[in-house]
């Protein structure tokens, strides 16, 4: 499936990649070398701990510049009135009778911890281009459905958002 990335995300996930690459592998690099200097690799804790952690970088480069080359760029642009990407959304759940705020999200930043929803989340996706005091089903499985009412959209921006680690 092709990530849908916004320009930020993308500018993101660069500066991640020259992060790994050019401050992060040197470093790693060196750290398997001292390593590997203490003697008998077969009950050398440092060298595997080293080597685990070098490859781990190398795995996190290669994913992050695989989502890169097959991405999606889409535009954060959404009407005034309207719920859209990086949107603050305060939500009435009707069947908890709670409001609940939740900002509207990439599928990349996505954090349920940080009550950051995705877009192609089942809540993110219905409430969607929706407008304050629209009544909104949201289809959360086959066999189970609920109503929220949109409060309050607020304006936000993504700058201080962070990319999901996998």
């Amino acid at each position: 499936m092709r990530e849908k990335l916004t320009q930020h995300d993308v500018e993101k996930i660069q500066q991640e990649i020259d992060q790994r690459k050019l401050v992060e592998r040197p470093k790693l690099i060196e750290a398997v070398k001292e390593a590997r200097s203490h003697g008998d690799l077969s009950e050398n804790f440092e060298y595997h701990a080293a080597k685990r952690e070098k490859n781990q970088n190398e795995s996190r480069i290669r994913y992050l510049e695989n989502m890169l080359k097959n991405a999606i760029v889409i535009s954060d642009a959404s009407r005034e009135d309207e719920v859209g990407l990086n949107n603050t959304v305060t939500l009435f759940m009707e069947d908890d009778d709670e409001e609940e705020v939740y900002k509207l999200v990439t599928s990349i930043r996505g954090s349920s911890i940080h009550n950051m929803i995705s877009t192609e989340s089942p809540l993110g996706r219905a409430i969607l281009r929706h407008k304050v005091g629209d009544r909104v089903l949201v289809q959360a499985n086959e066999t189970y459905s609920y109503y929220v009412t949109i409060r309050k959209i607020e304006n936000t921006d993504d700058s201080d958002d962070t990319i999901r680690k996998y």
